[in-house]
C-alpha cells in the first residue's frame, strides 16, 4: 500500500484536555504541529501555559481522592477497556503518529501502538497485584506496611516515541491509584491528545488524567516546579533532566528521570556475522536513530571488523528512505528541522576530529524528499574520545571504533558519561554474562537489542537518569510505603507503668 492510500482525512484533537473536557488555552494561544515528510502544516493545538498548567493541577488534586479510594480492580478495568480501544482504533493512531513524528507506518502500525496498548494492558492487570507486607517485629505487636499512591504526578514525555511513552508514564501511574497531568512535547502532541480522547470514551473520571501539551520553558517548568504535585516524571535530555531537578527542589517532589543515552554495542570475533550487522542496524536506525538506548558506538573486535562493516555499510544504504505513510518506507525523516540540522552538524564536527565518514552524512538527493528532515544513514570511523563517539547524536548516525582485547573492548563501552542501553554479539556464554554485569547501564541486550516488554524495568544509571519505568519497579515508584503498628495484645510499654 503506497502513502497516497492513507493519506485520508484525520480527525485531530486540537485542545487541551483538562478536567474531563477539551478546552482552548487560557490566553487563546496555539503551536503549530509540522509534517516532518514535507513541512507542512497538519493542525495548530491549544499551547498551555502556567495559567493552564494550574487549572489542570487543581483538576487532579480535585479527582484524587475518590480515584485512589476506587477498588484497584476498577482502577485496572478501565486500563483494560483503553488498551481494547486502542486496539480497535489502530489504523488511526498509527496514522496520526506517522504523520507527526516520521515513523515509518510499518513501524507506528506494528511496533508503537502495539507496544502501547500492551502496556496498558499489562498495568491494568497489574492494578490489583500490588501488595504490601508483614514485617516480623516484637511479640505483641502486628507490623504491616501499605502501598499508598502519591498523589498528583507530572509526566513529560518526548517527542521521538510520544504514543508510547505516554502509556509508559501513564499505565503504571493510574494503576497504582495517582491522578496524572502529562505534557506531551510540543512538536509531537497529537498521538496523545487522542489517547486523551479514548480515555474520556471508556468512562475515566474527570480530572483524573489531564494533557497540557506546551513548551518546556512555560508548561514544562510549572509542572516541575508546581507544589501540588507530589512526583515528577520527565524522559528526554539530560541537560532537561537537571533543570527538572532543580525546579523540583521547592516541595522536595520525588523525581524520576530517563535521560540521554550513548549505547555500547560490541560485536565479538565469534559473533553470528549475519545476526550481529542486522540486528546492529536495527539497534541504530529503527526510528531514525532517534532512540534513548540507541547502539550509537559499534565497537567491533579487529579480526572481523572489516567483514562486518563491508555488510553493515551496505545494509545501511540499502534502506528504503522515503515518505513515512508509504508502507515500503524503512526509514522516514526525523521529526524536525532543527534537530536534522544538529544530526549533521555532528558530521562536520567528526571530520573536524579526524573520523572518516564511511556512509552516509548527509540529506538524501531525491527531490521528493527536499522539503523533508531527512538524513541519511551515517557511518563515521572515530576515536572513542571524540565527540561523536562521546555525546548523544540522537540521529542515524552510528560510530565504529575497533578493539583487541575483551579488556579493551570494556574500557570502550564505559568510556561515556551515559548508562542506559547496551548490547553484545558473541557465541561465548561466559564472556556474555561477565560483560552484561560489567557495563555500565541500566539494560544489556545479549545477541539482540532493543528489546522492550511492560514487564521488564526500563531506566539507566550515570547521566542517564534514575528511577525505572515498567514492571513492578515503576509500580513501586508511584506510590510510598506506610508502616503500621498495632499493638495486638494491649501491652503497656514498661517505661510507661505506674
Amino acid at each position: 500500500m503506497g502513502a497516497t492510500d492513507l493519506k485520508t482525512e484525520l480527525d485531530f484533537v486540537d485542545r487541551l484536555f483538562i478536567n474531563g473536557e477539551f478546552v482552548a488555552a487560557a490566553d487563546g494561544a496555539t503551536i503549530d504541529v509540522f509534517n516532518p515528510h514535507d513541512a507542512s502544516l497538519l493542525t495548530r493545538v491549544a499551547e498551555a501555559k502556567a495559567q493552564d498548567v494550574d487549572r489542570a493541577v487543581d483538576a487532579a488534586q480535585a479527582a484524587f481522592p475518590k480515584w485512589s479510594r476506587m477498588a484497584a480492580a476498577d482502577r485496572g478495568r478501565l486500563l483494560l477497556k483503553l488498551a481494547d480501544r486502542i486496539e480497535a482504533q489502530a489504523d488511526e493512531l498509527a496514522r496520526i503518529e506517522t504523520l507527526d513524528t516520521g515513523h515509518p507506518i510499518r513501524d507506528s502500525r506494528h511496533i508503537d501502538v502495539v507496544r502501547t496498548s500492551m502496556c496498558f494492558r499489562y498495568f491494568g492487570g497489574m492494578a490489583d497485584k500490588l501488595q504490601g507486607s508483614v514485617v516480623p517485629v516484637e511479640p505483641g505487636f502486628l507490623n504491616y506496611v501499605l502501598r499508598e499512591p502519591i498523589g498528583v504526578v507530572g509526566q513529560i514525555v518526548p517527542w521521538n516515541f510520544p504514543l508510547m511513552f505516554t502509556s509508559w508514564k501513564m499505565g503504571p501511574a493510574l494503576a497504582a491509584g495517582n491522578t496524572v497531568v502529562l505534557k506531551p512535547a510540543e512538536i509531537t502532541p497529537l498521538s496523545t491528545l487522542k489517547i486523551a480522547q479514548l480515555m474520556a470514551e471508556v468512562g475515566f473520571p474527570p480530572g483524573v488524567v489531564n494533557i497540557v501539551p506546551g513548551y518546556g520553558a512555560s508548561a514544562g517548568q510549572r509542572l516541575a516546579e508546581h507544589p501540588g504535585v507530589g512526583k515528577i516524571a520527565f524522559t528526554g535530555s539530560t541537560a532537561t533532566g537537571r533543570r527538572i531537578v532543580e525546579a523540583s527542589k521547592g516541595n522536595l517532589k520525588r523525581v524520576q528521570l530517563e535521560l540521554g543515552g550513548k549505547g555500547a554495542n560490541i560485536i565479538f570475533e565469534d559473533a553470528n556475522l549475519e545476526a550481529a550487522v542486522n540486528g546492529s542496524a536495527w539497534a541504530i536506525f529503527h526510528n531514525q536513530g532517534q532512540a534513548c538506548i540507541a547502539g550509537s558506538r559499534l565497537i567491533i573486535h579487529n579480526q572481523i571488523a572489516d567483514a562486518f562493516l563491508e555488510k553493515f555499510i551496505a545494509l545501511a544504504r540499502s534502506i528504503r528512505i522515503g515518505d513515512p505513510l508509504d508502507t515500503a518506507t524503512e526509514m522516514g525523516p526525523l521529526s524536525s528541522a532543527q534537530h536534522r540540522d544538529k544530526v549533521l552538524s555532528y558530521v562536520e564536527i567528526a571530520r573536524e576530529q579526524g573520523g572518516q565518514i564511511l556512509s552516509g552524512g548527509r540529506a538524501p538527493s531525491a527531490q521528493e524528499l527536499a522539503a523533508g528532515y531527512y538524513v541519511e544513514p551515517t557511518v563515521v570511523q572515530a576515536r572513542p574520545t571524540d565527540r561523536v563517539a562521546q555525546e548523544e547524536v540522537f540521529g542515524p548516525f552510528v560510530t565504529v571504533t575497533r578493539f583487541s582485547t575483551d579488556d579493551e573492548a570494556l574500557a570502550i563501552a564505559n568510556s561515556t558519561e551515559y548508562g542506559l542501553g547496551s548490547g553484545l554479539w558473541t557465541r561465548d556464554l561466559q564472556r556474555a554474562h561477565r560483560f552484561a554485569r560489567a557495563i555500565r547501564a541500566g539494560m544489556c541486550w545479549i545477541n539482540s537489542y532493543k528489546r522492550v516488554n511492560p514487564g521488564s524495568p526500563f531506566g539507566g544509571v550515570g547521566q542517564s537518569g534514575y528511577g525505572r519505568e515498567m514492571g513492578f519497579e515503576a509500580m513501586h515508584d508511584y506510590t510510598e510505603s506506610k508502616s503500621i503498628w498495632v499493638n495486638v495484645d494491649a501491652v503497656i510499654p514498661p517505661h510507661f507503668k505506674r
